[in-house]
């Protein structure tokens, strides 16, 4: 399996985010998903642009759609926060101050009898410096303007992973302003 997919565990949680147990992560994902916890980063500019990434082709699912800065799964006893500094060091070559900003739930199919149920922190952060990428996470990266962000969504959505699409959605209906504090 990719990055050694087959070996890490997700921590399974109820529907308040409370911590049930564990599971392989491809076990976790195959089916109908089990319920976990996941993070997903945004990090912008001093401009205000989001830095998105296209994922990998080869990934587990979703390969070679952009989504956010970074998202992965907290592994077990590992902390929310530790585990988004973690990822977007680990993917991004980069780590900068982080802040969880919302948390909410979705179940979504990814791919031939793959679905996404996680209960997702997301955290935002703010970044100047030049990404240095993991080329077996992330194909290639921009720094977008909200505004045309959400137009290309909009005209391309296919071309989005579906937990990100739900995420801007989320972003859609928050202060601006307040959240690049």
């Amino acid at each position: 399996m990719p990055g050694g997919v087959s070996e890490e565990e997700v921590v399974l949680v109820d529907s308040q985010g409370k911590p049930t147990g564990t599971e392989p992560k491809l076990r976790a994902h195959q089916g109908d998903g089990k319920l976990h916890r996941a993070i997903s980063v945004l990090v912008f500019d001093s401009q205000g642009r989001m830095l998105i990434q296209r994922r990998a082709e080869d990934k587990y699912h979703s390969g070679g759609e952009w989504a956010n800065t970074c998202c992965s799964h907290p592994k077990p006893g590992e902390e929310i926060e530790a585990a988004a500094h973690r990822r977007l060091g680990e993917e991004m070559g980069f780590d900068c101050e982080l802040r969880e900003v919302f948390d909410f739930t979705y179940r979504i199919g990814v791919g031939t009898k793959m679905t996404e149920h996680e209960y997702d922190h997301v955290f935002v952060g703010k970044f100047s410096g030049e990404p240095h990428p993991d080329p077996r996470e992330v194909s290639e990266y921009r720094w977008v303007p909200l505004e045309t962000l959400f137009s290309d969504v909009r005209a391309n959505s296919a071309e989005y992973a579906p937990w990100f699409k739900i995420i801007l959605v989320h972003l859609g209906e928050r202060d601006w302003d307040q959240l690049l504090r």
